[in-house]
């Protein structure tokens, strides 16, 4: 489907508006978007027309905006592009909106301070899972002259006790399969 990706800078128009609804929160607020151009006559910056765009997030981005949004501020909006029409009162009414899939402050026009979000549900218990296998596929087999090596051992993928070649990295050499010529190389080892 195609749809039309927007990345806007502008500045917070309205007091965001946060809302709880069965599908999860939202959060709404008015962007003022105006281009600049430099005047050559006068010498100056002079602002030209102003776009203006209802931002809309969802979830997570809504709950973020919420606390960290105010009137005023310059922010990067990227989104998904939606023009709306409407007949009200006999006149037409077009309004642009932005279905944002990221919200950020302009740090071309300040500082911000990150903060990290935290979930508002509780994470579901996984149980650990068993570790992953770092042994090829059946078959495969080490190459003459490797000593204390496993066999289908993928190098540079498992844990070493550090008694290898020189400690801290391990001599291996390459399977002979695409991209490999076969000879020895050096990789540090993993820190266990």
């Amino acid at each position: 489907m195609n749809e039309t990706m927007v990345c806007v800078v502008g500045n917070v128009a309205t007091q965001p508006v946060f809302r709880e609804t069965v599908a999860g929160p939202t959060a709404r607020f008015r962007l003022a978007v105006t281009q600049r151009y430099w005047d050559r006559e006068k010498n100056v910056w002079t602002d030209g027309h102003t776009n203006f765009f209802t931002v809309w997030s969802k979830r997570t981005l809504a709950t973020n905006v919420q606390g960290s949004v105010a009137v005023g501020d310059p922010l990067v909006v990227r989104g998904r592009l939606k023009v709306r029409s409407e007949q009200r009162d006999g006149q037409s009414f077009a309004y642009a909106d932005i279905e944002a899939s990221a919200i950020g402050h302009d740090m071309a026009r300040g500082t911000s301070a990150f903060r990290r979000g935290h979930r508002s549900e509780a994470a579901p218990e996984t149980p650990a899972g068993p570790e992953p296998s770092w042994e090829t596929e059946p078959g495969a087999r080490a190459e003459p002259g490797e000593q204390g090596s496993r066999s289908g051992h993928v190098s540079g993928a498992g844990p070493t006790d550090g008694a290898g070649p020189a400690a801290g990295a391990r001599a291996t050499k390459g399977s002979g399969g695409p991209g490999e010529s076969g000879r020895s190389r050096r990789e540090p080892a993993l820190a266990t």
